[in-house]
């Protein structure tokens, strides 16, 4: 095979224009051959033992039989020598958009006067000098690409010094000749301007141009004077050449029959002049054709998106990011909005860290509203009573358990029941019987049936096409219509399958019930008010006494302030109508024992003034201090462990949600054999301190002596991707004891290790982040794990539709990467 066995080479030319998924693609259709055998099992590490010979700047890489020098990465050599790669050299300028520096084993950027170095260290960023001192300028000051300048306000001109301004009314032909190109002359009205023989005034009113029809009226026959003026004409357009200066032009010169003829690229104007260059800002017609945001750039303009959309292929209009399509976007449900989403918990569930949703402990709140015991389950809670009690129907309140007495009055009051149904059955001469679990019927004439028989259902059941359905709640089957029907108004019923309704309990007036079908008894109507309570939780109901209050209705008691406290009137609802002794402020609560305020402990939180409890946490989160005020402070700090072989995620805990104070998260990735690490961090915000208490750092090893791929304890928004300098990584996140802040999602990916040349030269080329709309590529979560997807597993691009290839990239990407992955494909065509 060989090295042909790489790609395919007759093909390559054609797929190139498609997007890089494709590309890699056809670079992973066949490995190239690795010149390696199977050997014997390994015998001696020379590598360990110090017996190689290898260079200083090499590693060493044991093999079955023997072991194997390569050099370090900014070297090159065959191992045992290796010398320093000088990556300014190539035609790329090592990636940097100004000057490229070469250092041992590496290279570093740097940028001309008037720009500095942007975080992808590749990029040029324009210094805005006019933010420091107004630029030094003694009027206005404007910022230009590079440098600046220093404009005067009407009535005054900028002196020679370029900085500060002079009134007109000040100036005399001793200022500089009065801004004069040749003869001044002070006036009343100030400087007046001429010019010296053969030469006419410019409208400017300064400057002089060569009068061309002078030289004719020195001449002694008019033949002989155009004659020579034709001499003097084609002799100075002789001597304006483009081989002398570009002939004056700015940009292109072109040598004419006329003279040079000067033009400019697209994106520039040509001046009056007929010489200069001057930028188009192409943002001033129509935003540039741009949907949201329109950014002039020297030459050309930039569109960009408003957060929450993402600039289509034609890269001019903008789209909105449904979020909720992505993965990991939302614990529960996802809602999205044109520029945003919001994420939505099941019931039982509390929303933190803006998308987690994590169980809410009801109990913690006035104890769900349990008179007696509350028990929190995962989404739910239960209230349960002492010996001696049963819950009562409100599932809430207790209520003393029936006596013998009590027994007797409810075994009459089914007796009855079941008199009544066997009256209904005499009276239609059909009976319903059950028998050792068997249901059986007796009837004297044979119930009704269509063409062809049916088989008879059991009590409480209904024919629901072929088959015995039984009535829901809210239904009972009536023998004499033989199907279900609604509950009457004034009864109620909440089990299936049932053949009567039970009554509501004494209900007060007809107009208090609801409409039938009531299928609970809290929807018969009549229920005690909140501030309210009864014997039964329905009317007549009385008010709650002063010193005790009742949120909910339907409750058969009230719940006492506490501490002896009074409330403000009776029928009070909550404990913010308990007369306390302080109001607490949130944060607190109310302790009526010690008529104190005391702070919400760990854990807890408390946004409302004036409360007797604290908020428990929704599931395993928790706070960083007490005091807590908000939902917000509840922070999970689980994260770290081991990373994914192929994707993956470096998540700050509680992410995209603040991360908790005092947290150190570790990570390792460990990729299979021959494959590499490449990293995208699109954004990252920690504090800003200069004493660097939080931040992120990834090496080989624990050691901080180890080889460092990456380390910053700042806030970045523009994106960086980077390679592993190291064939496995260690990653640490920490934070110190006050800091919090949103903290970072870093995707991952593993992949083949002979891709290495083509993934290098492509995240260490500047021109991928100099662009706004590369950036936003690198920050497309779809787009990263659709690329990552295909870098880990190459045949998964076949998931992907050409049409969906297409419209992942905009086109100034594809024009990027192309060039690179065709010279990748170069040596092997």
């Amino acid at each position: 095979m060989g090295v042909a066995g790489r790609g395919c080479p007759r093909a390559a030319p054609a797929l190139l224009l498609l997007l890089l998924l494709l590309l890699l693609l056809l670079t992973a259709a066949v490995p190239p051959y690795r010149g390696r055998a199977e050997g014997p099992p390994e015998d001696v590490d020379e590598c360990a033992q110090g017996l190689d010979d290898c260079h200083i700047n090499a590693l060493c890489e044991n093999t079955p039989t023997s072991y194997k020098c390569s050099c370090r990465p900014g070297y090159q050599g065959e191992g045992r020598q290796c010398e320093d790669i000088d990556e300014c050299e190539n035609e790329l300028n090592g990636g940097c958009v100004h000057d490229c520096l070469n250092i041992p084993g590496n290279y570093r950027c740097t940028c001309f006067d008037g720009f500095m170095l942007a975080h992808d260290g590749h990029n040029c960023l324009d210094v805005d000098e006019c933010l420091e001192n107004n630029g030094g300028c003694q009027h206005t000051c404007l910022n230009v690409m590079g440098s600046y300048e220093c404009r005067c306000q009407e009535g005054f001109f900028l002196s020679d010094n370029q900085h500060t301004c002079i009134h007109r009314s000040e100036v005399t032909c001793n200022h500089g000749n009065g801004g004069c190109q040749h003869s001044c002359e002070d006036t009343a009205e100030g400087p007046e301007c001429s010019c010296h023989p053969r030469y006419k005034m410019h409208s400017d009113g300064r400057s002089c141009l060569e009068r061309e029809d002078i030289a004719l009226e020195v001449m002694e026959s008019n033949t002989t004077s155009v004659a020579d003026g034709d001499k003097r004409v084609k002799r100075r357009l002789l001597m304006e050449t483009c081989a002398v200066n570009n002939g004056g032009c700015d940009r292109t010169c072109k040598d004419t029959s006329t003279g040079v003829h000067c033009s400019c690229p697209v994106g520039f104007t040509l001046q009056m002049d007929g010489k200069t260059c001057k930028d188009i800002d192409e943002c001033q017609t129509r935003n540039g054709g741009c949907d949201h945001f329109c950014r002039n750039t020297v030459g050309s303009f930039d569109c960009s998106c408003k957060k929450g959309f993402k600039l289509l292929t034609d890269e001019k209009s903008c789209q909105d990011v449904d979020e909720c399509s992505l993965d990991r976007t939302c614990d529960h449900s996802c809602i999205n909005h044109p520029g945003t989403f919001t994420c939505a918990c099941s019931e039982g569930y509390t929303l933190y860290g803006f998308t987690h949703c994590g169980d809410t402990n009801e109990c913690s709140v006035n104890n769900g509203g349990c008179q007696q015991v509350c028990v929190n389950t995962v989404g739910s809670y239960e209230c349960h009573c002492h010996s001696g009690y049963k819950l009562h129907w409100n599932k809430k309140d207790c209520v003393v358990s029936c006596d013998l007495s009590c027994i007797v009055k409810r075994t009459e009051k089914r007796l009855r029941k079941a008199i009544r149904t066997l009256r209904k059955a005499a009276h239609r001469e059909q009976l319903h019987l059950q028998l050792s679990g068997v249901n059986l019927e007796v009837a004297k004439k044979s119930p009704r049936t269509s063409e062809r028989q049916i088989e008879s259902c059991a009590m409480g059941q209904d024919h629901g096409g072929n088959q015995c359905v039984s009535c829901r709640a809210g239904t009972y089957y009536d023998g004499a219509q033989e199907r279900c029907i609604l509950c009457p108004n004034g009864t109620f019923q909440n089990e299936e399958g049932q053949i009567t309704c039970e009554p509501c309990p004494r209900p007060g007036s007809p107009g208090t019930l609801k409409t039938p079908e009531a299928w609970n008894v809290s929807e018969c109507g009549g229920l005690c008010q909140p501030g309210e309570y009864s014997a039964d939780g329905f009317t007549p109901c009385q008010p709650c006494a002063r010193g005790t209050f009742q949120p909910e209705a339907g409750r058969t008691s009230c719940f006492p302030c506490g501490g002896g406290l009074p409330t403000k009137h009776p029928g009070a609802t909550s404990f913010q109508d308990c007369e306390t002794r302080v109001q607490c402020s949130p944060g607190h609560f109310y302790n009526t024992t010690t008529h104190r305020c005391i702070r919400c402990p760990a854990g807890t939180y408390q946004p409302e003034f004036g409360k007797n409890h604290c908020v428990s946490c929704p599931g395993n989160t928790t706070t960083d201090f007490d005091g807590s005020t908000n939902i917000t402070q509840c922070k999970n700090r689980r994260c770290g462990g081991e990373l994914g072989d192929f994707t993956g995620y470096i998540e700050s805990p509680n992410y995209p949600g603040n991360y908790p104070a005092n947290t150190e998260c570790t990570w390792t990735i460990n990729p299979p054999p021959k494959r590499r690490i490449l990293i995208v961090v699109p954004e990252i915000f920690l504090p800003i301190e200069d004493d660097c208490g939080d931040y992120l750092v990834m090496r080989k090893t624990a050691s901080s002596n180890s080889v460092t791929t990456y380390e910053t304890c700042q806030t970045y928004e523009r994106p960086i991707a980077f390679t592993s300098r190291s064939k496995r990584l260690w990653i640490q996140f920490k934070s110190n004891e006050g800091n919090s802040a949103r903290g970072f999602q870093v995707p991952y990916v593993t992949y083949d290790e002979d891709y290495q040349e083509l993934i290098e030269d492509i995240v260490r080329d500047g021109r991928l982040y100099a662009s706004e709309n590369h950036q936003e590529i690198l920050k497309d979560k779809k787009l990263i794990k659709a690329l990552f997807d295909v870098l880990a597993h190459p045949q998964n691009y076949f998931k992907y539709t050409a049409q969906e290839s297409r419209e992942m990239f905009p086109r100034s990407f594809i024009r990027l990467l192309r060039s690179k992955v065709s010279r990748f494909l170069r040596p092997y065509k």
